[in-house]
């Protein structure tokens, strides 16, 4: 045993001799090796695919229904959307790409023209415009003015959260997009882009009267002017609710939406899972709080300010501020509501969707894919890498590939039969107008910020069924209540007896009561879409047992009292 174990120990000895002649740089040489491979995997590199695959890039999936005619007249005309793309080989990881696009970027110069719009409930927007002649050679800028042109293309673009027109991702957008001749107007939200809240309606995820407003107020200032609307980050979702909301009752073209969270739950789930995702949060978290910090008054009156103030993660923001200006039960509520891949199903306009399977912000598992494939209006590009907007490409990292694919779709949409028209037709249903929404502790708005807003959506409607009532109205008026008295009168002449004025009187209360039945089936006619007759033969055939021994009750007695006793044995 004594041996065994001297032997043993010799031969550790021998091996600490051995590793103490190899020289301290080989130690230091493996480890940095190690470090790498810990790197490397942590930031989620994709270098060496791209150097096996000798650079060609990954292709671009596309999702679509078989019968699209989107793509079948639009999207398979792009040859970006049918191609590849590569990273820049230098930024070939999604945090790097994304990180790089936040503090670099390499936006092009240029400067807006500002237009301060002001919403139906008092808040302000900023409207930063760029028109072509503002990115041509030799273009003279003049400031605040925002040239009309009947016909040109505008292109509405939604800011992702806390960005505003300033941001680098959105520079690049709205330049090309100016280079191809085109109007673009970036629609800050409120309270960013240097304005202030002038109101208590704060944006959120499921925002979107600004942009329904925004896009209405457009529509009627350039009347011959094709809108199309993009969509970034939080935008980009804020764009499909909307889409969905409006169905075909939608002045808008054509629209795209870019790295969208499509579900905020699983999102919100994502974000925090690992480390890397915890340092996005964390920074979100600080830029809403600096958000809340230059509207300090606004937030300390509605929300939870010290709550806010400790906020370390967008669901503590969420619970402490959006939650309560939104007046949402939960977070989670909150997250549901607001959900674009709720609506994606009833979007009826041409609408292409872009996401990176790499998005270290808005994560491939809440992608609809399902969804996305059953709405013939709806394709789907997805590429492997890109990181969360920024798809940077070329060996100088100077130009993003999802804006030349928006463009490209963009353009090929203008020139095509499938642009969308607006037609005037009911809301579609949502799978959120359930009888859950109407309860005690759920958002009594729409879309989730101030109650006095779904008021004024309540009046539309309220103004649309009063139309309905005044032309009902008007048709029933041909026949003046003046000539059918006199008419009556006249008959009681004749016959010569007063009691045929009394018989004329109930008609004509009787004929009150069927004026104001023909109202309301004229109302329930339009409302659901029913033949008027169909519902006259059900009220007749429903009604008329009780109404006829009721009618026979009430004027019965008096009939036989009025009339001849040779007529009453008749």
């Amino acid at each position: 045993m004594d041996l065994d174990w001297s032997s043993s120990s010799s031969a550790y000895r021998l091996l600490f001799r051995a590793l103490s002649l190899i020289p301290i740089c080989h130690y230091l040489l493996f480890a940095s090796l190690i470090l790498i491979v810990l790197f490397y995997r942590f930031l989620e590199f994709h270098f060496l695919q791209d150097l096996f695959s000798l650079f060609t890039g990954s292709p671009v999936a596309l999702t679509f229904h078989p019968a699209s005619d989107v793509y079948d007249a639009v999207v398979s005309k792009c040859r970006i959307l049918h191609g590849s793309y590569l990273a820049t080989p230098w930024l070939s990881s999604p945090h790097l790409q994304t990180v790089f696009l936040n503090f670099f970027g390499r936006p092009p110069f240029f400067k807006y023209r500002r237009q301060l719009f002001t919403t139906p409930d008092g808040g302000t927007v900023a409207l930063d415009w760029l028109m072509s002649s503002d990115v041509s050679a030799g273009a003279i800028h003049v400031e605040g003015v925002v040239c009309k042109d009947e016909s040109t293309p505008i292109v509405v673009v939604i800011p992702g959260l806390t960005s505003d027109s300033s941001s680098a991702y959105l520079k690049h957008l709205a330049y090309h997009t100016a280079k191809c001749g085109w109007k673009v107007v970036i629609s800050n939200h409120r309270g960013l882009g240097g304005v202030s809240i002038t109101s208590d309606c704060f944006y959120n995820a499921g925002w979107t009267e600004d942009v329904r407003t925004v896009v209405s107020y457009l529509h009627r200032e350039n009347p011959r002017a094709p809108l199309f609307v993009v969509g970034t980050s939080i935008g980009a979702n804020i764009l499909i609710k909307y889409l969905g909301e409006e169905g075909e009752n939608i002045p808008v073209a054509g629209a795209v939406a870019v790295c969208s969270p499509w579900d905020l739950l699983i999102g919100d789930r994502f974000i925090t899972r690992r480390r890397v995702q915890k340092f996005y949060d964390k920074a979100l978290a600080i830029g809403l709080q600096g958000y809340a910090k230059l509207h300090q008054p606004h937030f300390s009156r509605l929300a939870n300010w010290e709550g806010i103030e400790k906020s370390i993660s967008i669901r503590d923001f969420d619970n402490h501020a959006t939650r309560i200006v939104g007046k949402y039960e939960t977070v989670d509520t909150y997250y549901r509501r607001c959900s674009s891949s709720n609506y994606v199903q009833s979007v009826s306009i041409p609408l292409l969707c872009i996401s990176a399977l790499d998005d270290p912000v808005c994560t491939r598992e809440a992608i609809p894919w399902d969804e996305c494939r059953a709405n013939k209006n709806v394709v789907l590009a997805t590429v492997k890498h890109g990181g969360h907007l920024a798809f940077f490409e070329g060996i100088t990292a100077s130009s993003l590939w999802w804006v030349r694919a928006v463009n490209e779709f963009l353009g090929e949409l203008h020139t095509s039969n499938f642009m969308h028209v607006q037609k005037k037709i009911p809301k579609p249903n949502t799978p959120l107008g359930t009888s859950i929404d109407r309860g005690p502790y759920v958002n009594v708005t729409e879309d989730g910020m101030v109650a006095a807003l779904n008021n004024e959506l309540k009046n539309e409607n309220t103004e649309e069924i009063q139309v309905m009532q005044d032309t009902h109205n008007e048709d029933l008026k041909m026949i003046p209540e003046e000539v059918k008295r006199d008419e009556l009168e006249t008959n009681a002449k004749t016959v010569g007896s007063p009691a045929i004025a009394q018989i004329g009187s109930a008609q004509d209360a009787a004929a009150n009561i069927m004026r104001s039945f023909k109202i309301y089936l004229g109302q329930l006619s339009r409302q659901n879409q029913w033949s008027i007759w169909l519902l006259v033969y059900i009220a007749i055939t429903t009604s008329w047992p009780l109404v006829g021994s009721a009618l026979y009750i009430v004027f019965g007695k008096k009939i036989r009292n009025i009339l001849p006793n040779g007529l009453v044995r008749r």
